[in-house]
């Protein structure tokens, strides 16, 4: 039992009606709070909460690799070293939760698993020019902007939006 059980509907409708106008559902960051998929922007992550993001991520690969029988060439053992497949088994984990949440309403687990083969291939296709096997780990030099852009050209550019 909980707080909630002796409600009648309409009382129960009210509260959850009070709950959401407190969200701006127009806001995406806003509209997402509602839920409990825990969306990480690993662009955007305090260090302060790394720690606890890596944990439960490395858990959920270990545990997603192992059930799902996805190999090492495809998620090597050093896929936390590689931003490409931290941010596909990332979305991966969010799609993970959201789809198999008390709230969904029973089709997250097909919806699952008819975008796992998909979800594969992106991993095989991150994973692939990496250079790194189940046993070792290739560092590759990321590419690097801060040589390449002419930045008087580029604000001459950016003063226009150009999209006709």
């Amino acid at each position: 039992m909980n707080e909630f059980d002796d409600l009648d509907p309409e009382e129960l409708e009210a509260l959850l009606e009070e709950e959401i106008e407190q969200y701006d559902l127009q806001n995406r960051e806003s509209a997402a709070s509602l839920t409990s998929a825990g969306i990480i922007s690993w662009r955007d992550l305090p260090d302060a909460d790394a720690r606890a993001a890596w944990v439960e991520l490395r858990s959920w690969v270990e545990w997603f690799t192992a059930r799902y029988q996805i190999s090492g060439t495809i998620v090597p053992n050093c896929w936390w070293k590689h931003g490409i497949l931290v941010e596909e088994l990332s979305a991966l984990h969010t799609a993970h939760r959201a789809l198999f949440a008390d709230t969904d309403s029973g089709l997250g687990p097909i919806g699952w698993h008819e975008r796992l083969p998909a979800a594969k291939q992106r991993l095989k296709d991150a994973s692939a020019p990496l250079g790194c096997t189940a046993g070792s780990h290739q560092d590759k030099k990321p590419r690097d902007w801060s040589t390449v852009t002419d930045e008087g050209d580029w604000t001459a550019w950016s003063t226009q939006a150009h999209g006709q």
